[in-house]
């Protein structure tokens, strides 16, 4: 274990409990009904018995804020928050992305106030936009020691921290698909295009009549479904640049690529087995989660941050809930069909721009806290249910989904690819997917909007 911070602070156990809440079209509680009067919460026990983070007292009484665009652990970062302010008395105000902003036009819009936040959870493209202009360079700080393979270079320098590993692909329920077919499901058996199909037909057959669950919205379609177009190019962030500036520059024709055909094969199979085929556009993405829970279908086109809805529609810690690959094509032997992709999604800025050397200081604190602290190790994961892109912190995600990719992670079967795309990408690509979605467009008119998009670029 490398250097970390230390001193001796002893503490008694911490119990934090989260509230069910929704915020930004994204529920994030327990799996009771939030009216049932039966509700038991779930508590989280955080042991703060050791604590050996060394704090600056000379921080005490300092206020700092953090936007938050990942509004399913808003809750959790709050009670994360003044567990730290109990501890080093600092406040940190935890403001969340309001529903309708993008992170990048909310955070661009408060600079433009001179109110800016002193840290942002921004993805990495936002970050990417930002970082020269805006942030503080975090570099020789030491955490970056904890995570390597995890940290977002800008010309050579690190301006941003890696707040968690996030994957996706297709989430299954095991338990529905064993009893539907009355045998046991092995995941892995599933390599190709064709066996997806084989196994949903057989489940059509089984009674499950639509056993795909593909959610609506743009920023899902936009960033999470068509970026496979790029980060499976060879499986890394910066084969996937190359692959954008070929379409960029139009050496890449995307009718004749083959990523750019076996996304969409695969994508209409979803369409084909998917629940709300009747109105796609109208699909409700928490429903999704009652769906798959209850059994009404098998598969659900997603990531992990799915969980608190899951959870709050019934789905147990202890249930079997895991990833299929984005299947690419039917060749099994293409690491597309064999791999889950996995992360760093969200990234922690810190402003460097206007924050004074006091609150550069706080939220330095903070951000080590996070690593180093055994408070906050825990926190990170058994409160906000992350999974950590640091080597030192001991602690597993709970959850199957998370634990399902921290498991491929540590088996070398996730791929580490992140598309680094401009910041209105999801919504007007999304909305291009949308129509395809609901065959409004065909593939031609798809492929048109993306090089058209893309042309632009500068």
């Amino acid at each position: 274990m490398k250097k970390k911070v230390t001193a001796e602070i002893i503490a008694s156990a911490l119990t934090v409990t989260l509230a069910a809440t929704t915020l930004t079209g994204c529920r994030f509680g327990f799996a009771s009904d939030p009216d049932d009067p039966n509700e038991v919460e779930e508590e989280i026990t955080i042991d703060t018995s050791t604590d050996t983070f060394r704090y600056d007292t000379d921080l005490n009484g300092t206020n700092i804020t953090l936007l938050n665009s990942k509004a399913e652990i808003q809750v959790a970062l709050e009670e994360m928050a003044a567990v730290f302010e109990e501890k080093s008395g600092i406040h940190v105000e935890v403001m969340p992305v309001t529903d309708g902003d993008s992170p990048y036009t909310k955070v661009v819009s408060l600079y433009n106030s001179g109110n800016p936040p002193t840290l942002s959870i921004l993805d990495t493209t936002d970050v990417i936009a930002l970082a020269e202009e805006k942030a503080e360079d975090l570099t020789e700080e030491a955490w970056t020691e904890e995570t390597e393979g995890y940290l977002t270079e800008v010309n050579g320098r690190i301006y941003s921290f890696p707040l968690c590993i996030e994957g996706r692909g297709l989430i299954y329920n095991k338990k529905v698909i064993e009893e539907a077919l009355g045998e046991t499901f092995d995941p892995s058996s599933i390599r190709t295009q064709d066996d997806l199909v084989e196994i949903l037909d057989r489940l059509v057959a089984a009674g499950i009549e639509k056993p795909v669950s593909v959610a609506k919205e743009d920023w899902s379609l936009g960033a999470h479904q068509l970026q496979y177009v790029y980060e499976t190019y060879d499986g890394t962030t910066e084969g996937a640049q190359e692959m954008i500036e070929q379409i960029k520059s139009g050496k890449l024709d995307l009718r004749e690529y083959n990523r750019m055909s076996g996304f969409l094969n695969m994508f209409d199979i979803l369409k084909k087995y998917n629940v709300a085929k009747g109105d796609p556009l109208g699909a409700d993405y928490d429903e999704m989660a009652i769906d798959l829970a209850d059994g009404k279908t098998a598969f659900w086109l997603n990531g992990n941050w799915a969980w608190p809805n899951l959870e709050e529609a019934g789905a147990k810690k202890e249930d079997e809930y895991g990833f299929l690959p984005y299947f690419m094509s039917n060749d099994e032997t293409d690491f597309a069909n064999q791999m889950i992709q996995g992360s760093p999604s969200k990234q922690v800025m810190l402003d460097g721009q206007m924050a004074s050397e006091t609150e550069k200081a706080a939220a330095k604190e903070f951000l080590n806290w996070i690593v180093y602290s055994e408070i906050g190790q825990q926190m990170l994961v058994k409160t906000c249910n992350l999974i950590p892109p640091f080597q030192n912190n001991p602690y597993e995600p709970e959850d199957p989904l998370s634990r399902d990719i921290y498991e491929h992670v540590q088996e070398s079967s996730a791929f580490n690819a992140s598309a680094i795309v401009p910041n209105d990408h999801w919504s007007v690509l999304g909305s291009a997917m949308q129509k395809y979605l609901a065959d409004r467009c065909d593939r031609e008119e798809l492929i048109e909007v993306i090089e058209k998009y893309w042309a632009e670029q500068e």
